[in-house]
């Protein structure tokens, strides 16, 4: 076993955090990346507003709102699926220009979200929509680790990643106002006109970043045979779902049993936005004392707080404050799932720094579809909180298993010592 195979004690490890640097930018380190947090801004705008939509889109395909469900659990079907194919095939591509293709797909797969005449043909676009999702994120997070003084990495790393909260505070709130009021079709032609728009500023400012030449498909796939990564990626697939079961049939929760109006859905959306921006910090905080006492902490929260909003669901301000306690766990859960890979990855560092968001889209498509089924069986739409809880447990139950592979110092690379560090674990 290599040095960076090595377990790490419970509570200590690196995080790997990209290639070698490259030579000095002569754009600003800031503007190159603002460039990627724009693309991570439209990517999460996308991914949440259809949450937000699910009324007008079942209505206006003239379909169920558990049926219109599914377009949700096709875009994170296509993440899951893109992330190792662009890994395996783009390992050794230059990553500004990766980065250029993989934001092309994304705005034709939302052009044809915005032009679909059938439920069939939206669900196709929300697939090829999502597949560039988590690739996106993987090699922002390279690009900036390579052209970032080394002292600075951990930082950029963690500023490129602000793309997905400040869309939840703000595009999805904004995007499902101009759904409501325009129709739904318009908040994917925003989206498409935002990935444009990342087209241009990546073209602009992000310098020439070669790919590692010492990547490989054989090495990305490698890390598919260790155990730890597995049993991660089912941490976040499982647990994470639970989220998911409850938010994304928030809309018609508002609307059915909390008795709002809809234009009070954008309010929530805001609350969970709010959530998951101080939710990043909390996760910071639990990693640099221990990302996996931090990852138990993280899904006992969510489960707990899933609990409370079968309770408060029925009236306004609790229901809004169990909406923003849920993004708190839930996205400090993202922070400490994403440093847990990163060290669990080893060498194949592709697919270390963009799996977090395949397991994550896995837990969209899982608790999507099982809330569906709750509420699609005549349980109501408190009962979709419920299944999140049950998800939240199951998550915890393969945590247990990676921690006791972890104590023992078994499976592959059960924590790796790689290149680059950011705060403790």
């Amino acid at each position: 076993m290599t040095t960076a195979q090595q377990p790490a004690p419970l509570g200590s490890a690196s995080v790997a955090l990209g290639a070698a640097p490259v030579e000095a930018p002569r754009t600003p380190l800031g503007l190159i990346t603002l460039a990627l947090i724009v693309g991570g801004f439209a990517i999460g705008t996308t991914e949440f507003v259809t949450m937000g939509l699910l009324p007008q889109i079942a209505s206006g395909l003239a379909v169920s709102i558990p049926t219109a469900g599914h377009t949700i659990s096709a875009y994170a079907v296509g993440v899951v699926v893109g992330t190792p194919l662009v890994a395996v095939l783009g390992a050794r591509w230059p990553r500004r220009g990766l980065a250029l293709a993989l934001m092309a797909v994304f705005a034709v797969g939302n052009i044809a979200s915005s032009v679909a005449a059938s439920y069939e043909s939206l669900v196709l676009a929300r697939f090829l929509a999502g597949l560039p999702h988590g690739a996106f994120f993987g090699v922002s997070a390279l690009i900036v680790a390579s052209v970032a003084p080394a002292h600075q990495r951990g930082r950029a790393v963690s500023r490129v990643m602000l793309g997905i909260p400040i869309a939840n505070m703000i595009g999805v709130p904004a995007a499902t106002w101009l759904g409501q009021e325009v129709g739904w079709r318009s908040a994917y032609w925003l989206v498409a006109g935002l990935a444009v728009l990342t087209i241009a500023l990546v073209a602009l400012w992000v310098p020439v970043t070669p790919g590692n030449p010492q990547a490989s498909g054989r090495r990305e796939l490698a890390a598919l045979r260790n155990t730890q990564l597995w049993l991660t990626l089912a941490v976040g697939a499982v647990g994470f779902g639970g989220m998911f079961a409850m938010y994304s049939y928030i809309a018609p929760t508002v609307t059915d049993v909390t008795g709002l109006a809809e234009s009070a859905v954008p309010w929530f959306l805001l609350a969970f936005g709010l959530g998951g921006a101080l939710g990043s910090l909390v996760g910071g905080w639990l990693a640099d004392w221990s990302v996996l006492r931090g990852l138990v902490l993280s899904l006992v929260g969510v489960g707990a707080v899933l609990a409370l909003f079968t309770l408060t669901a029925q009236w306004a301000w609790p229901a809004v404050l169990t909406v923003f306690l849920v993004s708190v766990m839930a996205s400090s859960l993202v922070v400490v799932l994403q440093l847990r890979l990163m060290q669990v990855a080893g060498d194949a560092e592709t697919i270390g720094a963009a799996s977090n968001h395949a397991a994550l889209n896995m837990a969209n498509a899982l608790g999507a579809w099982l809330g569906g089924l709750v509420i699609a069986a005549g349980w109501g739409y408190q009962a979709a909180s419920w299944v999140g809880v049950a998800l939240s447990l199951g998550g915890l139950v393969f945590l247990g298993a990676s921690l006791l592979l972890h104590r023992r110092g078994g499976g592959r690379g059960g924590c790796g010592q790689v290149r680059g560090t950011v705060g403790g674990v």
